[in-house]
């Protein structure tokens, strides 16, 4: 059976914890970001009031509930730029203390990060930890592994990879066989190959210091303004790499583990319960993240007038577009328009 890896919520809803302690049978762990350390989404407290210590409190308080209820624990360091620490000594003695810390108060099972001179810290001082290469490396195929054996255990698919069963098939049992382990982020709301990813990824691994600045623009994602147009829509049918709850198992003998991206979603809650039950009747968009679902106000994708063979079908194409009309049709039938 699949088991998920849940995001700890920056906005500090406890119910989620809740959620995930009253579902753990299906929890592999939750992951979680370290105070003040950059990582792929905002920090602990963004969406709260908190004051910092406050935030730490809530963090630990909660970090031991899960401990005592034997769910495994994931540290995120996979932020996309260090800035001038990316080699700095001080970096690196208060990145061990950091782990250290919760190695041994917590148990932390695994560290998932971004950066090779990372990887090969936690490799040379925790040797106890699993290492993950972070989905956004972009990992890819095979050759991509292979160069990386020396520092990571365990590999996280590119997102579009979810969109291509026979190349995950093949990195899966090149994984087995060499002792490695492979991952699939399931929920993504991000557009296949954005070319803009790289950017905004970098404005989250700063987005402290960017905070503090008189800053002259607002970044706005490009994808939400190209889907507002509704000749775009079929792009959220088509262009993107979501795995819905309806359609999780077909990777059941494939990886180890799924991620969920919860983080920052406005209702977690939602999403586990639809992956754990297979099932989500409402807008595809709420489950994913980010949830672009704005851009289509009044019309949302009915996640559950999706066609049965749905993620069989995109999953084995080949992505033939221009002669497939499938998504466009997908898209057709699944259209709702909310009431005023």
């Amino acid at each position: 059976m699949i088991r998920f890896s849940v995001g700890y919520p920056t906005n500090g809803s406890r119910a989620f914890i809740d959620k995930i302690i009253e579902r753990r049978e299906y929890i592999n762990e939750v992951y979680f970001a370290a105070l003040g350390v950059a990582s792929g989404r905002s920090s602990v407290s963004p969406d709260t009031d908190e004051l910092p210590w406050e935030s730490a409190e809530r963090l630990h308080s909660d970090l031991a509930r899960l401990r005592d209820n034997k769910i495994k624990l994931n540290l995120l360091l996979n932020g996309n730029c260090y800035g001038e620490d990316s080699l700095s000594r001080q970096f690196f003695l208060k990145l061990g203390d950091i782990v250290d810390c919760y190695l041994n108060r917590y148990g932390l099972s695994s560290v998932t990060t971004a950066s090779p001179v990372i990887a090969r810290f936690i490799h040379d001082n925790f040797a106890a930890l699993e290492v993950r290469a972070s989905v956004n490396l972009g990992i890819g195929d095979i050759r991509a592994m292979e160069f990386s054996t020396t520092i990571y255990d365990g590999y996280y698919a590119a997102r579009e990879l979810n969109r291509d069963l026979a190349t995950l098939r093949r990195m899966s049992e090149w994984c087995r066989s060499h002792g490695k382990r492979l991952y699939m982020l399931a929920n993504s709301g991000c557009i296949n190959n954005c070319p803009v990813r790289t950017f905004h990824d970098n404005l989250v691994a700063h987005e402290s210091a960017i905070a503090r600045i008189d800053n002259a623009y607002t970044f706005k994602p490009l994808c939400r303004e190209y889907l507002r147009a509704r000749e775009h829509y079929v792009s959220l049918i088509r262009d993107m790499n979501y795995v819905r709850p309806e359609d999780i198992d077909l990777y059941d003998d494939l990886v180890d583990s799924v991620k969920l991206a919860t983080r920052v979603n406005r209702c977690p809650e939602r999403i586990l319960d639809a992956y754990c039950d297979r099932h989500y009747r409402g807008a595809l968009t709420d489950l994913l993240e980010p949830d672009n679902g704005v851009s289509l106000l009044p019309w949302i994708v009915d996640n559950s007038l999706l066609p049965d063979n749905f993620g069989e079908y995109v999953a084995t194409c080949g992505h033939e577009c221009e002669v497939c009309r499938f998504c466009e049709e997908a898209l057709e039938r699944s259209m709702v328009r909310l009431e005023e």
